[in-house]
């Protein structure tokens, strides 16, 4: 059977695969800041701070996601504002959060009491755990004296590499508010990819 065609009616133009392919970029680019702005954050890291956790010139990724559901935790590597510079971020590993009392004795770290067990922290040449001094005597820190109580909302944050780190032992907690993601991952170079 034949199909009857009126010749008043225009039919539909059709929509070339330009404005297919406008709305696939623009999803695209919506979707890439969204997931830069509230899931993932690359970072380089500059120095030797989180050596042997994390190498001079690695980039990590960090994740954002978890932290609208709550603050970091002791052990967690974050990235935050520097207290000394805002315009660079820092990478540490937290130890201890709000409420908690940190000092530091013989060169070991006290949380609450306790001597923690910090198997990441960099090892000398014999194998032996790098001493954890303080740098409140150091120019320019906020001399803090130990025992240590950590203001509720901040957290205390250690490089990994005591020795060559300059972290809450010189500028004193940093500001939960200040923490831009949790290090879950170094991508490159690909010889140190790998969970952290």
């Amino acid at each position: 059977m034949a199909k009857h065609f009126r010749e008043d009616v225009e039919p539909e133009p059709r929509r070339g695969c330009g404005s297919w392919l406008v709305g696939t970029v623009a999803a695209g680019v919506l979707l890439a800041v969204v997931l830069r702005v509230f899931v993932i954050g690359a970072y380089y890291v500059p120095s030797g701070s989180m050596r042997n956790t994390i190498q001079e010139g690695d980039l990590i990724l960090g994740e954002r996601l978890t932290l609208f559901f709550g603050g970091p935790s002791a052990g967690d590597i974050v990235t935050f504002a520097s207290p000394l510079d805002e315009d660079e971020t820092l990478v540490k590993r937290v130890i201890a959060t709000g409420g908690q009392t940190v000092d530091l004795v013989d060169g070991y770290v006290y949380v609450d009491g306790e001597r923690l067990d910090e198997p990441y922290v960099r090892r000398d040449d014999k194998g032996a755990q790098a001493k954890t001094e303080s740098l409140s005597d150091l120019g320019g820190s906020d001399g803090i004296t130990y025992p240590y109580t950590i203001p509720q909302g901040f957290i205390w944050v250690m490089g990994d590499n005591r020795t060559n780190s300059k972290d809450s032992r010189y500028f004193g907690p940093v500001s939960v508010d200040d923490v831009t993601s949790r290090a879950v991952l170094t991508y490159w170079p690909l010889s140190d990819f790998g969970l952290l």
